[in-house]
């Protein structure tokens, strides 16, 4: 999944053990979508490369574009959901939209510049009283 919004608070690194012995980082933004109506998403980035490199490419303020993945566990009885972020960067200015093609500026033409024929009409359903095409 993908969104661009702006990064409104960086919350502090959170650093642990794993039961195994691994140490792990992670680091939680909210980050607000631009929409009519603003949403405001708590995203995590867990990984102590990940964690550096988000740090070093984004900064509070920054309009982003986040790549995550939506994750929900169970904990006794209760289910509980995780937006982990696995890509954030800057979001780039969006690209102009291309100019609307004519659609029917010059007639297509075959091999010795005859027109093209108009399409088939569509052949009358069998049974009128539905009027599903399939």
């Amino acid at each position: 999944m993908e969104l661009i919004g702006k990064i409104i608070e960086e919350c502090p690194i959170q650093e642990g053990t794993s039961r195994s012995g691994n140490p792990w980082k992670k680091r939680m933004y909210i980050v607000e979508t631009q929409e009519s109506y603003p949403k405001k998403v708590a995203l995590t980035v867990f990984g102590s490369d990940r964690v550096a490199a988000t740090e070093a490419a984004v900064k509070l303020g920054d309009t982003v574009r986040v790549s995550f993945d939506l994750e929900s566990r169970e904990y006794n009885g209760r289910w509980y959901t995780d937006a982990m972020a696995w890509r954030i960067e800057l979001a780039a200015a969006q690209p102009a939209a291309p100019a609307p093609q004519q659609a029917y500026s010059q007639p297509q033409t075959y091999g010795e510049g005859a027109p093209v024929p108009p399409p088939p009409a569509a052949p009358a359903a069998a049974n009128s009283e539905d009027d599903l095409p399939f």
